[in-house]
């Protein structure tokens, strides 16, 4: 029998049950997994979490073809009506879990639609979501929700597995029974109520969503560089680059940077100074191991230094220099285009270097792990 009755589950129920069951336990494990394991195993790190998000995608479709099928059924009723306070413990539990099967992976899917990060999902579709912007700010919170949520998911399901083993061991009803062979047991009889069970459910999922988006999360590093004198002001700009983390593109940017230009646009030459404060690098989810010792180790050398002469070449400029970070001091080329109306000067720029000749990621010199090419791209606008 496929369908419900009002006291056995039908096939269909019995494979979502099991299925489901399947795919949750398997992502916490993968999840558990891939959390703990360390930066020194990059790559396997990296494997487990696409599989691990590939997998919370299958889960929210599974979750949701479930819950429809489960509205369109009678429930079996419980076994122990009597038994009030555990008949509302367990469907409380039931909420729970069906809430959690839509919100932990909806949560975790938003954090890597909203982010810049590693790991993508392994299908076709699905890296970004409708109306999810990229957001630091928001996947910090959907990181927090997801991470909360989980534990929560967790709890469900020890409760619900501890009270199918009480009915298996211990009442030895088939409560079990019922759900792995489809048997009918109980008696038919008008449901009771569904209202406190499903408040005690929002209760638990609200106490745990507002722990979540009270604990502190990091914030980015206050502005701290001091304007340099320049005989061209900056009035707005953008330092970005972007990595290929297995084979896949990732940007980041410096939010504080200061620069100290001077041009002459007859001659079309001139110098630039550009400090960069490097606690203000972001890049998605590992910005933590951007800033650290491995890459751009900020704590040791917290602000690099790029200086370079100004100069025409072809239809363009060069900016030629070198770029001082982490203790070394290397050339570096920057060419750009510039247009100057109106007073106001607008400049593009774009570069690649190579993160190995600072000594970046020595831990990392698989170039599919992490790419050894970093592209370096550069706008401003100046008047003076």
């Amino acid at each position: 029998m496929y369908r419900n009755t009002p006291r056995s589950y039908g096939a269909v129920a019995r494979a979502f049950h099991w299925a489901t069951a399947l795919v949750i336990l398997g992502n916490i494990g993968l999840g558990l997994v891939a959390h703990r394991l360390p930066m020194d195993q990059l790559a396997l790190k990296f494997t487990l979490f696409s599989l691990h998000k590939t997998l919370g995608v299958a889960a929210f479709a599974l979750g949701a073809a479930r819950i429809l099928w489960a509205l369109s059924q009678p429930r079996p009723v419980p076994l122990h009506p009597e038994r009030r306070a555990e008949t509302t413990l367990a469907e409380a539990v039931h909420w729970v879990l069906y809430a959690s099967l839509m919100l932990v992976p909806l949560t975790g899917w938003i954090e890597h639609a909203a982010t810049e990060g590693y790991a993508p999902i392994l299908w076709p579709l699905g890296q970004g979501l409708p109306m999810v912007p990229k957001s630091p700010e928001l996947a910090l919170t959907m990181a927090a929700l997801h991470k909360t949520l989980a534990w929560v998911l967790i709890g469900a399901v020890a409760l619900h597995v501890a009270g199918a083993l009480k009915h298996a061991l211990i009442d030895r009803d088939h409560v079990l029974s019922r759900m792995l062979t489809g048997r009918a047991a109980g008696r038919a009889a008008p449901g009771g109520g569904h209202a406190l069970p499903a408040l005690v459910a929002l209760a638990v999922l609200g106490a745990g969503a507002g722990w979540a988006l009270n604990v502190p999360q990091p914030q980015a590093p206050v502005a701290n560089l001091e304007a340099q004198a320049s005989e061209w002001q900056v009035l707005d700009g953008d330092l970005a680059f972007s990595v290929r983390q297995m084979g896949a593109p990732v940007r980041g940017g410096f939010s504080d940077w200061t620069a100290s230009i001077s041009f002459d646009p007859d001659s079309g030459t001139g110098a630039v100074s550009v400090s960069i404060n490097l606690q203000s690098a972001t890049l998605g989810t590992v910005t933590d191991q951007l800033r650290g010792p491995d890459f751009l180790d900020a704590e040791a050398a917290p602000v690099a230094l790029f200086q370079a002469d100004i100069r025409p070449e072809g239809e363009g400029y060069i900016a030629e220099g070198s770029l001082s970070l982490r203790g070394e001091t290397l050339p570096v080329t920057l060419p750009f285009d510039l247009e100057i109306a109106d007073g106001i000067a607008r400049m593009q720029g774009a570069t690649v270097l190579d993160r190995r000749d600072w000594g970046m990621g020595a831990a990392y010199p698989d170039d599919g792990t992490v790419g050894f090419d970093v592209a370096l791209e550069v706008s401003l606008q100046a008047t003076r």
